[in-house]
């Protein structure tokens, strides 16, 4: 199979599972070693398919509907709180970002719509040696948040506003 080939599969495996889908994997399915697929995945981005990397995987984003950017303010043992708060409520959390006044915009892909994808995060975090991005910023940092409707960003906003993270 030639390069075409692979990047055809690649984006047909990412757009149909629903649920990201590891670099790994993607080398093991095509026979290819991961920095292969990391080339893939750049090649098709640059086609102007709209593929994230989060922590699970790559996956696909889909135009859900509404989006928004929220930006917050909160310590590092609020972060469960602000997320269930969004999905709860039917919200997507697509990122996270904060601007730093030497660094610029830095920005992570997360992609989380449930409990379980933001006990996974928080898993990520307490094992790994890194810290969230909200520390940079002294707890400040946005996130754009899609969710099937306005009203239900509204929602979002009012729990945000309510839990005191929303900056205004």
């Amino acid at each position: 199979m030639n390069g075409e080939e692979r990047r055809n599969k690649i984006i047909k495996v990412i757009q149909s599972g629903g649920h990201p889908v590891s670099g790994s994997s993607l080398s093991e399915m095509f026979d290819v070693s991961r920095q292969v697929i990391v080339q893939d995945i750049a090649l098709l981005r640059a086609a102007g398919f709209p593929i994230v990397s989060t922590n699970r995987g790559y996956l696909c984003r889909s135009d859900s509907g509404a989006s928004r950017v929220f930006k917050v303010c909160h310590a590092n043992e609020d972060i469960v709180d602000e997320l269930y708060a969004i999905v709860d409520l039917g919200g997507r959390v697509m990122d996270v970002f904060v601007n730093h006044k030497v660094y610029g915009k830095l920005q992570a892909d997360l992609d989380i719509g449930s409990r379980r994808e933001v006990e996974e995060l928080i898993q990520g975090i307490r094992s790994g040696k890194s810290s969230p991005l909200l520390n940079v910023t002294s707890g400040y940092h946005y996130h754009t948040v899609t969710a099937k409707s306005e009203e239900i960003l509204d929602l979002v906003e009012k729990a945000l506003r309510e839990k005191e993270y929303l900056v205004s």
